[in-house]
Order: structure tokens, then C-alpha cells, then sequence
């Protein structure tokens, strides 16, 4: 199995095909570890570790979002990484589930996982790194703005595309 396959394969069944941004989170822990002294200097060879990834990851069967694992992984395996969880983060759980352990120091929440360095004294609990919703102001009748004509003019700012931001350098 090649390296790339090992990388679409824990992507694609770690992140629970949730979105672009939890793969890549969960390929910056796979190269996180691959670059560690603690673990294998291979990705296949960390992915196929006992015990550290979901049960099958290297030979259950792949469906539907086989080819944004695989996109991803190219992307990933080109240098692409997930700013939140860091060059430190080793380690990730399903978000929401809790631990009875002291030293979890969470990063960031992705793709339903939630990322964590391990610490001596810890400083982020998983609530911390929770994204919150800002609750929507609501209007009144009076107060509630009219729309009195709507610009067809395209914003001055364009979309870029996940290669254009990879190419550019930036962290997304």
C-alpha cells in the first residue's frame, strides 16, 4: 500500500468524511507523528499502528468521499497543513467525549474531532477550543433595516480556491 493511499484511508475514516478541513487536520497529526522521534518515520507505518487509529483504517472499503480523501491527501503530503492543530498536536479524539486525564491541552476542533497536545500542566480544556456561535441579533419591525436596492456587481475581494491558498503559502 502506498503512502498516499495510507494517508487518504486514516483521513477518510478518522474524520468521518465531515469536510476538507477535518482531513486535513487529521493528515497534520499523521505527519506530526511521522516527523516525532516517538513514532514511525512513515506514514503507513503510523497509520498502521495498533490501537491508535479506528479499527479496519488500512482495509475497510472506501465509498462515497473516497475522492476528497484522496485530493486531500495529495494536498496534505504536498505540505498542507491544518493551522489550528499546530507542528505539536499528536493526538485527537471525537469531540464532545471527555477523559479523566490531566493532561490533554486542546488546539482546535475539527471535523468532529478535537485535537490536543499532551502537557504537564495543561492551559485549554476542550469548551475552551469550542467554536461559539455569536447569538443573531434579532429586529424588530422598526428597527429592521429595508433593503432599497441590491448591487449585481461582484465583490472586489475573489473566492480563492483551496490550491490557490496552498500555493499562495497561506494557512487555512
Amino acid at each position: 500500500m502506498s503512502e498516499h493511499e495510507c494517508m487518504a484511508r486514516v483521513m477518510y475514516f478518522e474524520s468521518n468524511r465531515s469536510s476538507e478541513d477535518g482531513m486535513v487536520a487529521v493528515g497534520t497529526v499523521v505527519m506530526n507523528r511521522v516527523k516525532s522521534e516517538k513514532y514511525p518515520n512513515s506514514i503507513c507505518a503510523v497509520v498502521g499502528q495498533k490501537n491508535q487509529f479506528a479499527p479496519g483504517v488500512l482495509s475497510k472499503p472506501m465509498a462515497a468521499g473516497r475522492e476528497l480523501a484522496e485530493r486531500t491527501a495529495t494536498k496534505v503530503m504536498r505540505g498542507a497543513r491544518h493551522s489550528g492543530v499546530g507542528s505539536n498536536a499528536l493526538f485527537f479524539h471525537t469531540a464532545g467525549y471527555s477523559f479523566p486525564y490531566n493532561n490533554m491541552h486542546y488546539v482546535v476542533i475539527a471535523g468532529g474531532n478535537a485535537f490536543y497536545e499532551k502537557r504537564k500542566n495543561p492551559t485549554q480544556t476542550q469548551a475552551m477550543v469550542t467554536p461559539r456561535r455569536e447569538p443573531v441579533p434579532r429586529a424588530s419591525p422598526r428597527t429592521q433595516p429595508r433593503v432599497l436596492a441590491v448591487s449585481a456587481t461582484p465583490s472586489a475581494m475573489p473566492a480563492m480556491s483551496i490550491e490557490d491558498i496552498i500555493q499562495s503559502g497561506a494557512a487555512y
